[in-house]
């Protein structure tokens, strides 16, 4: 007899060993006919496959969390086996589901083309219209290597060779294609639908190791249905127009070169920008009584390899005379070692604590140069960085303080829609599992009384503790992981940190780890894609500029620019002998949120035709009253225009 509980509770019994596709007609002939696969004691496995014990059950149907990466994976097989069908002469190698798609590598000498990737998305169609059964097959090793050798399927054959003695070799059958794969997939290829599409060819070199062949990767996109497919074309339509790059150079920003590969170049405006939110940031930390402090750059490798970094980056580190026996410097890739050697100068008593230490650190690291991206992804970075040195019985109240701090911080740019997930232990790390057990614990305790709802993130949290990670989704649905909290009982530790205790005893701070934004540079970029440039008034480079219409106006435009720029407010001047028409343009171009038309009317009535980005009109303002109407939306910091 076979026990198998359902998510309601529901106990449903067996005489013997039975598929997941038996259990799901037994439920309804309805839930049947939509089910896609089972999860089995938290295993994703094929409907077919039988079940020979007892245990939890949950029928996998579009919708579920586990749909879309099995339909993904299945899309991977469907191309693979439309490119073979198409191009005889393809080696498939390894093609597994991704984040929103799928990819395959292929080994072909030919390059695709746009053209090849029509065709082959079609073939992928009358593949789903055949209604082909995906059947999985339990394999002998060396007849299997046999197989695809035969086959002259090389890729296929090393990676059953590099696979323990111990595993199982599994391949499923589609029709006549047949690829090495560990499962799972869905019963058939009618049920992954047609709402997918491939996007694009890139290279890929066999196993990531530059040192081997490169391949062709097609990658495609996958979603349960046209609805959300569509949905999906429509923000990366819009992601292209929002890209912070293009922007970044139409408004004067910054700009990235070869020479400096991986930092930015930033420009007037663009540093303008970044210091109205390092001041703000600043201000709002001062506030919150944060001690602000700075440290070095270079830091001997002995103090890295202490706190377990060395172990743990070293290959993302830059250094000096890494070949030699001379001293090794390291170029800080994070800040937390080094204010632990603040925290340890002097002596520091529970009385002192929490102390809240803040630093908008500079930190380099090696980033590959394929994973660079603008500025979102860059070698060298600020960090708004602090770590709060805590007793364990501060954590739930230094949580509490520190989230209420985030949340006002994020709807001041103007994010209210805030993920957050727990990150708890990863494989490998740091510390014992009794040291893991009290961090989790306590941290886990902490948001709750936060009040945060969370979302478990298994195995992603930091080698030496767990921690929260705060996601924002933007203007058009993405998600960009920013904030974090990390509870430290390690590091304190490693690095000899403590305090005096009430008890006269010496006892080891706890360490929070914590970001607001996290790295400015990247942060700076979620903000130009999040309002396609048109930034907020409080944020904007410039407030306005100031254009005069004739020549008549020029005396008057001064006497308006020097009025504006008394008042705190960001202004230029553009007295070129142009047409208004070409310097409104230009500078909207440019989105300059406010374009001031001064003509001889306007000098006459001491006023100004204001010109608002995103609006069709301009309105007429009183030069005082718009000045004031400015400072007033700055000083607020509205999200949305005020006048």
């Amino acid at each position: 007899m076979i026990a198998l509980t359902l998510p309601d509770g529901a106990v449903r019994q067996f005489d013997g060993p039975v598929s997941g596709l038996d259990v799901a007609k037994s439920i309804g002939s309805s839930l049947a006919k939509k089910a896609l696969a089972v999860k089995y004691n938290g295993e994703v496995r094929d409907l077919a496959r039988l079940i020979e014990a007892d245990g939890t059950l949950e029928i996998v149907t579009k919708g579920h969390p586990e749909a879309l990466p099995l339909m993904r994976h299945d899309c991977a097989h469907v191309m693979a086996e439309a490119v073979q069908e198409l191009y005889p002469d393809t080696q498939v190698t390894i093609g597994p589901s991704i984040e929103n798609g799928f990819y395959y590598d292929f080994a072909r000498k030919t390059p695709f083309t746009p053209d090849d990737l029509v065709r082959i998305e079609k073939r992928m169609k009358e593949i789903v219209d055949r209604n082909e059964t995906i059947e999985r097959e339990v394999w002998d090793r060396n007849e299997a290597i046999k197989f695809f050798l035969d086959k002259g399927e090389s890729y296929k054959a090393e990676i059953i060779r590099d696979l323990p003695e111990t595993e199982t070799i599994t391949c499923y059958r589609q029709g006549n294609f047949i690829d090495l794969c560990r499962g799972p997939h869905m019963p058939s290829t009618a049920k992954l639908g047609k709402a997918f599409k491939l996007m694009k060819v890139a290279g890929a070199y066999w196993r990531g190791n530059s040192d081997n062949e490169m391949l062709q990767r097609i990658y495609g996109t996958c979603w349960e249905d046209d609805e959300q497919l569509n949905a999906y074309l429509h923000m990366l339509e819009e992601a292209e127009k929002r890209d912070h790059r293009r922007l970044g150079r139409e408004m004067d920003l910054f700009h990235m070169q070869e020479e400096a590969q991986g930092s930015v170049f930033w420009h007037a405006r663009g540093l303008t920008l970044y210091r109205a939110i390092e001041n703000y940031i600043r201000e709002r930390l001062d506030a919150a009584g944060y001690q602000e402090v700075r440290t070095p750059q270079l830091v001997d490798r002995v103090l890295w390899e202490k706190s377990g970094h060395w172990e743990k980056f070293r290959e993302n580190m830059f250094t000096t005379a890494p070949d030699s026996d001379e001293k090794v410097l390291a170029l800080k890739p994070m800040n937390c070692p080094c204010h632990v050697q603040i925290f340890r100068m002097g002596s520091k008593s529970y009385r002192d604590l929490p102390l809240r230490m803040a630093e908008f650190g500079c930190c380099h690291r090696n980033e590959p140069s394929g994973g660079l991206h603008g500025i979102m992804r860059v070698r060298q970075f600020i960090q708004d960085d602090a770590h709060i040195f805590c007793t364990e019985d501060q954590i739930i109240s230094e949580t509490k303080i520190f989230c209420d701090l985030l949340k006002s911080v994020y709807k001041d740019f103007g994010f209210t829609d805030v993920v957050v997930k727990f990150s708890d232990r990863p494989e490998i790390r740091a510390g014992s599992d009794e040291i893991w057990d009290k961090a989790e614990n306590a941290l886990r305790v902490a948001a709750e009384e936060a009040g945060l709802k969370l979302e478990i993130n298994p195995g992603e949290g930091a080698f030496y503790g767990p921690k929260l990670e705060f996601v924002l989704r933007d203007a058009i649905g993405r998600d960009w992981q920013c904030g974090t909290l990390q509870a430290d009982f390690v590091l304190p530790e490693r690095l000899d940190a403590s305090y005096m205790g009430e008890d006269g005893e010496k006892h080891r701070p706890v360490m929070l780890h914590r970001a607001l934004l996290g790295s400015l540079e990247r942060f700076i970029g979620i903000l130009i894609e999040n309002y396609a440039g048109r930034l907020p008034l409080w944020l904007s480079p410039v407030h306005a500029v100031i254009c005069s219409i004739t020549n008549e106006a020029d005396d008057y435009a001064r006497e308006v620019h020097a009025l504006l720029a008394s008042k705190g407010l960001r202004v230029e001047l553009d007295l070129r002998n142009e047409k208004i028409s070409y310097k409104v343009r230009e500078h909207s171009h440019a989105k300059i949120p406010l374009i001031l038309a001064l003509g001889k009317r306007e000098s006459e009535e001491r006023t100004a035709s204001v010109r608002r980005l995103g609006f069709a009109h301009p309105k007429t303002f009183g030069i005082d009253g718009l000045a004031e109407n400015m400072t007033a939306e700055i000083r607020n910091r509205l999200i949305e225009p005020d006048f």
